[in-house]
């Protein structure tokens, strides 16, 4: 299956780990990844602010960039970049008038845009099965962390999986051997990009899930979204000295924790550039 990829912004550069993981196991899976040609930011949630032709345009771009590429499927690993692709594609299709601003502003005409735009856990959720697990992850106990962009809202997004209770990442975990511990934090907020703006509220709702999954006993949080894994990562440390806290909870793409069950070194997977080492935890159950 050809896959067209959209790494983005983040994937590029602060989530760099997500894109290795990504690449290092779609070969093993019959994913062949076609990176889409000439991208583009898609605006993210800043392009709303100038306008909505904007926040439009710059997912549209390479949504029709793709449809060239002979793939199947298209995928933006970052959620808040899947959402800002796939509604974009929704309204070129739906919409005439936006439609034809950017036929004009690209000057050409285009046919309907019909490839399957999906987030990463769809792209691998069927391709996950007990053939490509070498090494079960037994021992491992973990939250899944869906944060609140991949399954909301429920009428656009709940197709996908339960907008309240999800639980895809739940039976790819299960697969690979990992134990995953029922919690009510699936799908909180962490704050997303008021990091910029507000850093107290992104403390505090970092604290807030940060402490959930402690008392429940996980030993790691397993997330899909980028800024999901920056915030609860990358600024755990700033969480704890604000807070007088000592979370010290591993914040794993699960992507990594498929490679690692198919057997692929920790090196390919991007593991060292998780800012809360995992290594520690993985070589107690003798996983690495």
């Amino acid at each position: 299956m050809k896959l067209s990829y959209y790494p983005g912004c983040g994937l590029s550069g602060s989530s760099k780990e997500l894109d290795t993981s990504i690449k290092a196991i779609s070969g093993p899976l019959g994913i062949d990844i076609v990176e889409v040609p000439d991208w583009n930011c898609c605006g993210g949630t800043s392009a709303h602010s100038t306008g909505h032709f904007l926040s439009f345009a710059l997912p549209a771009r390479n949504v029709l960039k793709a449809e060239g590429s002979g793939c199947d499927e298209f995928t933006a690993p970052c959620p808040a970049c899947y959402v800002r692709h796939y509604l974009a594609q929704k309204d070129f299709n739906e919409n005439p008038k936006m439609r034809q601003h950017i036929e004009n502003a690209l000057g050409q005409k285009f046919e309907d845009s019909d490839m399957k735009i999906k987030n990463l856990i769809e792209v691998f959720f069927d391709r996950v099965d007990s053939s490509i697990v070498k090494k079960p992850l037994k021992g491992l106990k973990v939250v899944n962390y869906y944060g609140c962009a991949l399954v909301k809202p429920p009428k656009t997004f709940g197709f996908f999986d339960d907008p309240e209770n999800p639980t895809s990442l739940e039976k790819i975990m299960g697969t690979l051997g990992v134990e995953s511990i029922d919690w009510p934090y699936k799908t909180e907020c962490c704050g997303a990009s008021l990091c910029f703006t507000n850093q107290d509220a992104v403390w505090k709702a970092g604290r807030d899930i940060l402490q959930v999954a402690k008392d429940s006993g996980a030993k790691a949080i397993v997330v899909a979204c980028t800024m999901c894994q920056m915030n609860l990562d990358m600024r755990q440390s700033q969480i704890n000295k604000k807070y007088k806290t000592n979370f010290n909870i591993p914040v794993i793409y699960f992507t990594q924790l498929i490679g690692l069950a198919m057997g692929i070194p920790l090196d390919k997977l991007g593991f060292d550039k998780l800012y809360v080492d995992a290594k520690p935890l993985l070589q107690s159950l003798n996983l690495i």
